[in-house]
């Protein structure tokens, strides 16, 4: 072992040795902040009056509902394919960053052909007016174009949609009522000036509207929307059938002032419109904006609800397409009954644009693969049995890994020492904790791939430093922003940094800070000391959970962009790894993020005292600004 490894993690504040050899620069270490008193830490000022208690089971809490979420904030949800996660928000792409490849091509409403739905919808987000008229490449002036009409005495809903079949006509129907949702009704009132969408979705009687001076469509066709869209010819039509005796869809269009009176209010939406209560967290978008649907402690109705607070419709689950941001809506658990296809994918004569939407985010998710270490090369190791005779079940030094089990960990050697880790994101990319480095690139190497730690493996790969980005506004006296980027130098006249290697997988970033809940089990690794004092012989891992109000142990010490795992009783603690090396939470498709950064801890082990972390996705968009987008997100890219 290199003289010294052993004295890599945090001193007690009895211990002078150690103490002495933490404050070396040289040698960087797993920090033990000042000991002096802390100053109170405050989250928000004394209430002057109590609090009122929450009056809704279901919705809630209120620090959730007082940020106004809505379906454009992509802490809590997904952007769809035509936008892109900045600072919490969707925000529009321009079209020409949408996928070609395996789409159908769209006629606009201004005569022009689009590639793809896609490219429409990014139009349209853009413009906020609708530019899609209907799938095809019949575009010209003299072709007709997708309408719809509200009929102002009855509020039945009517499509004029071009026939596929000829060109230079279109047919006209009715909507069947049997999905006719207050997401569509919505849709059908913002495409008619009603910028708050509708107050009902219902319905009517065909025969009841039949008399011998109106002549009404003898068929109708059933529409899906999302909530997104800006007219009914972007959502999803189907299933063209005689109406006989059926019933029809009907809309009321919502017409109320913004200024409702908030005491007869039952939920105000971000937009300012009014529901009821009983119509949030149901599943269904009655906002128009989905605000009703993004804080929410229980679901009614059957809805699901991700661990986000979002409730999502039944129907979303095990629909093929990932709605909650941990993929559970689509994890084996609901997916496994063998579900039948979604008939309105199939034998429709229209196409589909949640087909179309698939096809677009897994030209998306393709263009980065993390998260999923190739399991092909993790190799079966003797590892000896601890006995486990105490009441701890973990001790603090970790479980031994298999020589290529944590593919993403990385070793940071410095002037031929190892004092640090850290985490492959992809492309010619490393984070590590700030601390670990100083701005003199040719004083390091990146070892990959390396299970013990004073030797390399046959698939170790050694790559040096092209280029250190610390966080501009570290502070080493309190470890804030305690977090940096390693860019890595590339190949002779290659684009990459490394030659492929199975056993090196990257781990993906994350974006939001709501991805993981406080109590998810995560891991931690590195080659820190065991539970004898000693350092690790090769790499170690141990399971972490993620603890809720770090305040409350670390005071005013406890910054924004850190966060806290470990037990609380002090048995796993991340003194077994490295300072900046990673903790990494996998969400329910099995997919692993790297969701903090080895930072700075009190005692080892010592209960009331879990380890200090940087937070990842708080610095999300600084990532993003050096890497780009194609290095750290799929799902928001």
């Amino acid at each position: 072992m290199t003289e010294g490894i052993e004295d890599n993690d945090d001193p007690s504040p009895k211990d002078q040795k150690l103490e002495q050899i933490q404050q070396i620069q040289q040698t960087p270490q797993k920090p033990q902040l000042p000991t002096e008193p802390p100053t109170p830490f405050v989250t928000t000022p004394a209430p002057t009056t109590p609090k009122a208690p929450d009056t809704d089971e279901f919705l809630g809490p209120s620090e959730c509902l007082d940020k106004k979420f809505t379906r454009a904030s992509c802490d809590l949800v997904f952007c769809p394919p035509w936008e892109r996660c900045i600072d919490g928000r969707c925000s529009c792409k321009p079209p020409y960053l949408c996928p070609t490849e395996d789409v159908k091509p769209v006629c606009g409403r201004d005569n022009r052909n689009y590639r793809s739905y896609c490219q429409a919808m990014a139009l349209s987000c853009r413009t906020n007016r609708p530019a899609m008229s209907h799938f095809g490449e019949h575009c010209g002036e003299s072709y007709p174009k997708f309408e719809s009409s509200i009929d102002p005495v009855t509020g039945v809903v009517r499509v004029f949609i071009p026939d596929s079949r000829n060109p230079e006509d279109r047919e006209e129907l009715l909507v069947c009522q049997k999905i006719w949702k207050m997401a569509a009704a919505n849709v059908a009132c913002k495409e008619h000036g009603f910028p708050l969408g509708a107050e009902a979705a219902g319905s009517v009687s065909y025969n009841s509207l039949k008399t011998e001076e109106k002549l009404l469509p003898g068929s109708c066709v059933s529409i899906h929307c999302q909530g997104y869209e800006t007219s009914l010819s972007e959502c999803l039509i189907y299933d063209q059938t005689r109406i006989g005796n059926r019933k029809v869809a009907t809309v009321t269009c919502y017409a109320k002032s913004a200024a409702t009176d908030d005491e007869q209010c039952g939920f105000k939406c971000a937009n300012t419109k009014c529901v009821p209560l009983n119509q949030t967290c149901n599943g269904v978008d009655n906002c128009g904006d989905r605000s009703d649907e993004m804080c929410c402690k229980k679901c009614r109705n059957n809805a699901f609800r991700c661990k986000t607070g979002v409730c999502l419709h039944k129907e979303a689950v095990a629909d093929g397409q990932i709605d909650c941001l941990d993929g559970e809506d689509e994890s084996p658990k609901h997916t496994m009954d063998n579900q039948p296809a979604d008939p309105r994918l199939i034998n429709s004569k229209y196409n589909s644009p949640k087909k179309e939407r698939a096809a677009s985010r897994f030209d998306l998710e393709s263009r980065l693969y993390c998260g999923i270490p190739n399991a092909t090369t993790v190799d079966e190791v003797e590892v000896e049995e601890r006995e486990r005779t105490s009441r701890v079940k973990r001790v603090v030094g970790g479980v031994p890994a298999n020589p290529t089990q944590i593919q993403w960990q990385v070793a940071l050697e410095e002037n031929r020492k190892i004092d640090c880790g850290g985490a492959y994101i992809g492309g010619c990319w490393v984070l590590t904790a700030a601390h670990c480095v100083r701005p003199n690139p040719s004083a390091y190497m990146v070892k990959f791939s390396i299970w013990k730690k004073a030797r390399v493996q046959g698939t170790t790969d050694i790559v040096p430093v092209n280029d250190i980005h610390i966080h501009p506004n570290y502070n080493a006296s309190t470890y804030e922003n305690d977090i940096a980027l390693v860019q890595l130098e590339k190949l002779p006249f290659k684009d990459k940094c490394l030659q492929d290697n199975p056993a090196v997988s990257a781990v993906c970033v994350p974006w939001s800070t709501h991805l993981f809940q406080p109590n998810h089990t995560c891991s931690i690794s590195g080659w820190g000391r065991t539970a004898d004092g000693k350092a690790a012989q090769v790499l170690l891992w141990a399971n972490v959970s993620l603890i809720d109000d770090c305040q409350r142990y670390y005071k005013g010490r406890f910054k924004p962009g850190m966060m806290c795992a470990g037990d609380l009783d002090g048995s796993v603690d991340s003194c077994q790894g490295d300072s900046g090396g990673p903790l990494v939470c996998e969400d329910e498709l099995g997919v692993s993020y790297l969701w903090g950064i080895v930072s700075w801890g009190e005692r080892c082990g010592q209960p009331g005292y879990p380890g200090v972390y940087t937070q990842v996705a708080h610095y999300f968009e600084w990532i993003r600004l050096h890497t780009g987008w194609p290095t750290v997100t799929k799902f928001n890219s």
